[in-house]
């Protein structure tokens, strides 16, 4: 906390060992469990080289910090373990994620509130929730996240890909943001905005996080889901300024056809790709 200036670097290994707590907060589930390794508030802060196994809850967390380099780490957990993310962000600016492995039983990695300028590249993520900017907008909270960009990145049976996720009733924005180049082997869930997340049944007229200035370019690979490209915004402002280029995905399944489904989302894409994204909205 509040370390200016940090570098923690090396091949060392924190191992969690989190099997006892995943066990009995299955029994328990206000048991507080704690994050592996937290930096709060560390300025220009330096992170390399080293393994993080079993979190007890997410492997690493990065609160209230500006100027920060992540790179060549190994985050590892069962595909099964509950909420083990491997990075999570929030309340952070000029972040660098990078050249790192992260298969976990969460999101690879989190970006949560009050964040923004964040990029990530070739990462390779799996197995895991993808990476996902939110939970937005719990409760009804404003939260703010900008520039995000994810490239040459690569998601291997994950749960989902690309998502962006934010609660009804929310308030605040998610806009300017980017996913290029990036290689889905046999995800799920491979490109998702959903604006309903957890309390799909919330009034109509709650409100919404806004999203805006959304690019999906040069996404390729395999979906194990039909449904490969799913924008379910909300029924207010909706979805604004989507972009889908160049994203040609195939099926898991032997002949099975991918397609789009889109709710209240405005944008443009390709049209002579798969899947074909007539569902956007001008």
């Amino acid at each position: 906390m509040q370390v200016n200036g940090l570098t923690i670097y090396g091949g060392g290994q924190i191992d969690g060992q989190g099997k006892i707590w995943w066990d009995y907060c299955q029994e328990d589930k206000s048991c507080p469990r704690p994050s592996a390794l937290s930096f709060h508030s560390c300025n220009n802060l330096r992170v390399s080289g080293l393994q993080h196994v079993n979190s007890q809850k997410n492997h690493i967390s990065i609160n209230g910090c500006n100027d920060v380099d992540i790179s060549h780490l190994k985050i590892t957990a069962p595909e099964e373990s509950p909420n083990t993310d491997g990075i999570d962000i929030s309340a952070s600016n000029h972040l660098h994620i990078h050249d790192s492995f992260i298969g976990t039983g969460d999101d690879c990695v989190a970006i949560n509130g009050f964040s923004s300028y964040i990029n990530i590249s070739r990462v390779l993520c799996g197995p895991g929730h993808g990476i996902s900017i939110g939970s937005l907008g719990k409760g009804g909270a404003y939260e703010t996240v900008e520039e995000v960009h994810v490239e040459d990145c690569t998601f291997k049976g994950t749960m989902n890909g690309a998502r962006i996720k934010t609660w009804k009733g929310g308030r605040g924005y998610a806009r300017k943001i980017s996913f290029e180049r990036i290689r889905m082997i046999n995800a799920g869930n491979p490109i998702i905005i959903d604006q309903t997340y957890v309390n799909r049944m919330a009034a109509a007229s709650t409100g919404d996080v806004e999203i805006s200035d959304v690019s999906y370019k040069g996404v390729i690979g395999s979906s194990t889901d039909a449904r490969a490209v799913y924008f379910n915004c909300g029924d207010g402002a909706g979805c604004r300024n989507i972009v889908v280029e160049d994203v040609e995905m195939t099926s898991a399944v032997a002949g099975k056809q991918l397609f789009a489904v889109c709710n209240n989302a405005h944008g443009t894409s390709s049209a002579d790709r798969s899947p074909r994204v007539p569902c956007l909205l001008p």
